[in-house]
């Protein structure tokens, strides 16, 4: 099976060396959440910076070790206030959820790989990407919920966090549409194989 003169399995291997590198990126992402909510305050990005530039370029008076520690007591201090706490909290469920979409993606990709494109545990993998997908949307609506309550504001509503709502519903939907595709196409080749 080829697309053009490039065939399907050297960009499956391709995309599946890319969605890895992504996975290590999220999980690494993951544990580090808590310590950018804590230092960053507003500037999410910044703190996170800052943090991973002590740790890997430390100065001649960094203890890389102590910032190490710090990440892991972060977990702890991240809950005392209330908006760090709904904040920490939606980054930990998107990222576990987008590492869940990373797995079912690469499971995909290896039956890709393998050379059976419609195998019956693709529609079992993009049903799973799609509950991660609608548990993605389900967490930003709960964030925007709180930041209108917490700012007493509709200023919320014009944040990416409501853009995420209906982005990962549709996503979810999408992936249920492929799942149902998948499962349609393994029946109609499983019985393409009984006949021959």
């Amino acid at each position: 099976m080829t697309v053009g003169k490039i065939p399907v399995q050297r960009i499956a291997r391709v995309l599946d060396t890319l969605v890895l590198i992504a996975l290590v990126c999220n999980v690494i992402a993951l544990y580090l959440v808590p310590t950018a909510v804590f230092l960053g305050g507003e500037g999410l990005l910044e703190g996170f910076v800052d943090y991973l530039g002590g740790v890997l370029h430390p100065g001649p008076d960094d203890i890389v070790m102590a910032r190490v520690f710090a990440s892991l007591a972060a977990w702890t201090f991240v809950w005392a206030d209330a908006y760090n706490a709904a904040l920490t909290l939606f980054l930990v469920v998107s990222g576990c959820c987008t590492a869940v979409i990373l797995r079912q993606a690469r499971r995909v990709l290896k039956t890709i790989l393998r050379g059976e494109p419609f195998a019956p545990e693709n529609a079992v993998s993009l049903r799973r990407a799609a509950w991660a997908c609608f548990l993605i949307a389900g967490a930003a609506l709960a964030r925007v919920i709180f930041s209108v309550c917490y700012y007493q504001s509709p200023r919320p509503l014009a944040t990416y966090n409501a853009l995420f709502v209906p982005m990962f519903a549709m996503g979810g939907l999408l992936c249920l549409v492929m799942s149902a595709l998948f499962r349609q196409a393994a029946e109609l080749k499983a019985e393409n194989d009984l006949t021959i």
